[in-house]
């Protein structure tokens, strides 16, 4: 059967986009669209009624950037690699745009000529492509393999917002030093954003945290402390760090780690064997991930002794290793434990239990928990900062409920005192 040939309208269309990308919007006419597309003039008017209406379908048609959203919602599942599929994407993205120069220079320096369904158009399709995007940040986040204090669709956002500007500044400035080239800037752009909005001491080459062998983690900058404190009640603190001693050693030295030194889950994946120091006064560890510092590890955890600075569920662990690794925490492969697992193994750990609320356990809780008992102990809010990596405003809704509870301690003890006769 032979190959039908395409209809007018999809002639026009395909015409409009050569023009459109030779010599822009304003410089091609109806006449030179029709003559290209093989179609009488009055037959555009017909279907399209002027220019703009065939631009405007051509906005609608080529959805090039939709596509590349798919394709890397695609991807989310096919590989670990955050860093390569992200520079993938941006490359296509900056392809797609180097393809057609003369119509994004329109865009720009024509929009304002064009009419409101235009522009509607425009910004619908960025919007869609931009909905790919965050769909995919989405998926890496639920699968554990990222946080960030932002949400997926800022993150996708900034992404092509990006994008787009590179292509403005390359399609209608001469001469200027932001960047050497293409790959310049997508190589700055990409360590960039994963540096800054999401990640720290990215491996290039594999998208993983630096020291990690293999693994789908990316360790995330500190987060922001919750607004809302929801710390834990001593039973079920003591009950979690039963639950991990009766697991193995390595999650009774985690837990207690989360516990007893107020780690994120960001910085307990991050951390290596070199970080550790103990002496008999003092066990501290050197936290690199987010604000460099030093965090002490606590002896006592909730009104409870857990070991010495030489000999607890910490050292034990470390006593125990026979593997040549740098990484603190390790997989079933025996590479540095991720984000996912994790999250997967305080899952497991805290089945069954609830809060005072009546929600299981979150991992977040551990580190709020910490802070409060922390403030309840004494410590200053200047120098729980120093160690948590938190501004001081950050901490104030830790110090409030500090205060509360000292209040609901103090208020039981009078009452449990005998009246005066």
């Amino acid at each position: 059967m032979p190959p039908q040939n395409p209809s007018s309208r999809q002639r026009l269309v395909d015409a409009a986009l050569t023009l459109f990308a030779a010599q822009g919007v304003t410089d091609t006419t109806t006449k030179q669209i029709a003559e290209l597309a093989g179609v009488n003039e009055v037959t555009l008017f017909r279907q399209f009624g002027n220019k703009h209406g065939l631009l405007l379908a051509v906005i609608e048609e080529a959805a090039v950037f939709t596509h590349l959203g798919q394709t890397l919602v695609t991807q989310a599942s096919q590989t670990s690699s955050i860093y390569q599929v992200l520079k993938d994407y941006a490359t296509a993205c900056l392809q797609a745009l180097e393809g057609v120069p003369e119509v994004v220079r329109s865009v720009v320096g024509e929009a304002g000529q064009y009419p409101a369904d235009n522009r509607v158009a425009l910004g619908q399709g960025f919007t869609q492509a931009n909905r790919y995007v965050a769909e995919y940040f989405a998926t890496v986040i639920r699968q554990g393999q990222l946080r960030s204090h932002l949400p997926a669709e800022k993150l996708a956002s900034l992404l092509n917002g990006m994008l787009l500007g590179y292509a403005v500044i390359e399609f209608t400035s001469e001469f200027h030093e932001l960047w050497q080239d293409r790959d310049d800037f997508l190589e700055n752009l990409v360590t960039l954003f994963l540096h800054g909005a999401i990640a720290q001491d990215i491996n290039p080459s594999t998208g993983v945290p630096s020291g990690s062998v293999t693994g789908s983690a990316i360790v995330a900058m500190p987060k922001s402390p919750p607004k809302t404190v929801a710390d834990l009640p001593a039973n079920l603190v003591h009950e979690i760090l039963q639950r991990a001693r009766k697991t193995s050693p390595q999650t009774y030295a985690l837990v207690y780690l989360l516990f007893a030194a107020g780690l994120s889950a960001a910085d307990v994946v991050g951390l290596e064997r070199s970080q550790t120091i103990s002496t008999p006064e003092q066990q501290v560890l050197q936290i690199t991930q987010g604000t460099a510092r030093q965090v002490p590890v606590n002896q006592w955890i909730m009104g409870k002794r857990y070991g010495s600075y030489t000999s607890n569920p910490l050292t034990q662990w470390l006593k125990k290793r026979k593997d040549n690794q740098t990484a603190l925490f390790l997989d079933e492969q025996g590479n540095a434990i991720a984000l996912s697992t994790l999250q997967q193994q305080w899952q497991q750990l805290t089945e069954g239990l609830t809060t005072p609320e009546g929600q299981p356990p979150a991992l977040e809780q551990a580190q709020q928990t910490w802070c409060v008992e922390m403030l309840m102990k004494g410590i200053g809010l200047e120098d729980l900062s120093i160690l948590s990596g938190w501004t001081e405003a950050q901490l104030q809704p830790y110090a409030r409920r500090a205060r509360e509870k000292v209040a609901i301690e103090q208020a039981i003890r009078l009452d449990q005192k005998s009246p005066s006769p």
